[in-house]
């Protein structure tokens, strides 16, 4: 059975607070009745980004807009006003996850700077204090790119596995699993919000129930940074127009998020679909006797592949792996 509960009475979070001591505060954990409420072996605490920014002294007397740029590796898609970028965490999120609520006006909350290192700390104080070991996660809301609403994931995690790899088992029916890999930190911090709240100034959390998730004393495991794709490895590392924007640009640095060169096969098949010629093998590469130079050069880019004109027709060949 798995129990989830959020306290309240959580006061402001000021710039050097100690979360680890608000969340037991708010716990009653100093009571001499033990009121079940205490922290136990297995736990795992769900803190929100807000807090932790809060106490880090991520505020800034500015605005979104302001800080966007300073908190942006590159934008990935806009949509009138709403930028969806990839920040300097690799999270992609609209506006780098610069929180303009629950704050004072005129101020915004940048997102920790190491949320990982940050959930290291309040697990290691959290030890300290209770004794207990238990996993931390800091969790922060983010849009899904197919569907409505937010969900809440976990941005940093210490002490917690956070990928489960289900690859090589079989199930009830005797099929093999492939690729199953919940990502068991993301739901753990959607967990805790259903007790949170948004509007309920509950920014704690505790998770009971999943205490084989929770590592040894001392081994904080690889974070929630590792949930992160790496550059170039998401399928979907460019909104649809802008997609088409950098590969008719064909601007070196635009390249990276277009991910690994394609196959010969597949970008044959995309040549045909969109010029109607076939191309014809050519070493390694492929020959197009004639066709539209803008939209081939569009197609090499996105592909990984590079193209040059010869006497016979324009060549497609695939760069060698550095």
């Amino acid at each position: 059975m798995i129990t989830v509960w959020a306290p309240d009475g959580v006061g402001e979070i000021g710039v050097g607070d100690d979360v680890a001591t608000a969340l037991l505060d708010a716990l009653g954990a100093t009571d001499s009745a033990d009121t079940g409420r205490r922290l136990r072996d297995g736990d795992v605490v769900a803190v929100t980004s807000k807090v932790v920014s809060k106490a880090e002294g991520r505020a800034r007397s500015s605005t979104r807009d302001a800080e966007l740029p300073g908190q942006t590796q590159r934008v990935v898609a806009r949509r009138g006003p709403t930028t969806i970028v990839r920040n300097l965490l690799g999270l992609t999120m609209a506006a780098a996850g610069i929180d303009a609520s629950n704050v004072a006006a005129g101020t915004v909350l940048l997102l920790p700077e190491d949320p990982d290192a940050s959930a290291r700390r309040i697990r290691v104080a959290l030890h300290e204090h209770t004794g207990a070991n238990v996993g931390v996660v800091v969790t922060d809301t983010a849009g899904r790119a197919w569907r409505d609403g937010q969900t809440d994931i976990a941005i940093g995690a210490a002490g917690l596995t956070v990928l489960q790899s289900f690859a090589g088992r079989t199930d009830a029916h005797g099929n093999p699993l492939l690729v199953t890999a919940p990502a068991v930190a993301d739901e753990i911090a959607s967990t805790a919000e259903l007790a949170q709240g948004k509007l309920s100034s509950r920014p704690f959390a505790v998770i009971r129930g999943r205490a084989d998730l929770v590592l040894p004393v001392g081994e904080h495991g690889p974070g929630a940074a590792t949930l992160v794709r790496p550059e170039g490895a998401d399928l979907f590392g460019y909104g649809a127009r802008e997609a088409v924007v950098r590969a008719l640009a064909g601007r070196p640095v635009d390249r990276a998020p277009f991910g690994a060169p394609a196959s010969r096969e597949e970008l044959a098949e995309a040549v045909a679909e969109v010029t109607g010629v076939a191309p014809r093998p050519d070493g390694d590469g492929l020959l197009v006797p004639a066709g539209d130079d803008a939209a081939l050069r569009a197609l090499a880019f996105a592909f990984g592949w590079v193209l040059s004109a010869r006497s016979d027709g324009l060549s497609l060949m695939c760069p060698p792996t550095p």
